[in-house]
């Protein structure tokens, strides 16, 4: 049954003791209640200058239902949108198995590995489908049983720590992750949303992109910038969001374009053809026209075809543009292609007409 999560939250404001690791860290607490009886505190660190920087729990919990397991008690740390980033363990504290052995350091890094998985087996599963039916005692290793269910996630956690392998990657992708979110969402800032936008961190780019840009792509006053750091930073998955959500009047002026085509002379294939099918909406100019004409044959063939595509949606093509386009028809494997397009384009320059006829008498 979901529980219906009621966030009542206070302001503390000083130096974290001890229920932080980081005691140089200013905090801002938020009292967590879920139904009427689970509450917990959720705390914010802050930076020297009050800027949020991610949020933990001090996580004290049984990880199995028959008391065998012993509880565990740990710090989690997530982003500012609830993403989890790791867990460590305060003071003197161990993480222990079924038969009551300490972690080994490789099982602790194992578990990190764990955790930070989003996608998981463990979030297909409940409680009970980590224990063979029919057995009751869970003191031998969990996960060396014979039921399926075990053997299919035998790789996804640690033997003999199963059961808090399952209940941490809860903790780090649960309920928690959400009211973080909305936490966030409360204290945004026009700061904020630059800092988002220009961070390495691509959920903050993503969440940041959404709120600058409306339904249609067009781009709030003062966050244009931030939105050409994107597209020429080193993510090729938030650049091509990027491209594809921008309205088309974000490139309108002669300045984005010769931008946009420096940026392309740079940028790694997958994004250059992306740059491409963003120009083919666009009213390009002729300026621009001209550099596309003459990199016509710069690159392969699926390249070619996308600046073709880009020129002939033009009604009426530069003559430079199309001088250049003539001038490449001797290639040996595009020359077909660009062929084609300059008869759709339907050059009047008699030079151009004679040297599609020559084309012509030379493939006959």
């Amino acid at each position: 049954m979901r529980l219906f999560i009621l966030v009542i939250f206070c302001l503390i404001t000083g130096k974290a003791a001890a229920i932080s690791p980081f005691p140089a860290d200013t905090l801002k607490t938020y009292e967590i209640r879920e139904g009427d009886t689970v509450a917990y505190t959720l705390n914010l660190a802050l930076d020297a200058a009050g800027k949020p920087k991610y949020f933990f729990r001090n996580i004290f919990t049984p990880v199995c239902n028959t008391g065998e397991c012993r509880p565990v008690r740990v710090n989690m740390y997530w982003d500012l949108l609830g993403n989890y980033i790791r867990y460590d363990l305060p003071g003197n504290e161990v993480l222990t198995k079924t038969d009551h052995r300490d972690f080994k350091e490789e099982e602790y890094r194992k578990l990190q590995d764990i955790l930070a998985n989003e996608s998981s087996i463990l979030a297909e599963l409940k409680m009970e489908d980590l224990v063979v039916k029919g057995t009751e005692n869970i003191s031998d290793s969990a996960n060396v049983r014979t039921g399926a269910t075990l053997k299919t996630i035998k790789n996804e956690v640690i033997e003999g720590a199963v059961f808090t392998c399952y209940t941490l990657w809860h903790f780090a992708h649960g309920p928690t992750s959400a009211q973080i979110q909305k936490i966030t969402d409360s204290l945004e800032t026009p700061s904020m949303l630059h800092s988002f936008l220009r961070s390495s961190n691509h959920h903050y780019q993503y969440w940041a992109m959404d709120k600058v840009m409306n339904e249609e792509g067009k781009v709030q006053a003062g966050y244009e910038e931030d939105m050409a750091g994107i597209i020429q930073g080193q993510n090729i998955f938030t650049a091509r969001y990027a491209l594809q959500k921008l309205h088309p009047d974000y490139f309108l002026s002669a300045k984005r374009q010769a931008w946009l085509w420096n940026t392309y002379a740079k940028a790694a294939y997958p994004l250059q053809m992306a740059i491409l099918k963003k120009l083919a909406g666009i009213q390009v100019n002729e300026k621009l026209c001209e550099k596309i004409a003459a990199s016509a044959t710069e690159g392969n063939r699926e390249q070619l075809q996308a600046k073709l595509k880009i020129l002939t949606a033009r009604p009426k093509l530069p003559g430079k543009a199309l001088k250049s386009l003539a001038a490449q028809l001797s290639h040996p494997d595009m020359g077909g292609d660009i062929y084609h397009a300059l008869k759709q384009l339907n050059p009047a320059d008699k030079a151009i007409q004679q040297q599609l006829i020559q084309h012509e008498m030379k493939n006959e």
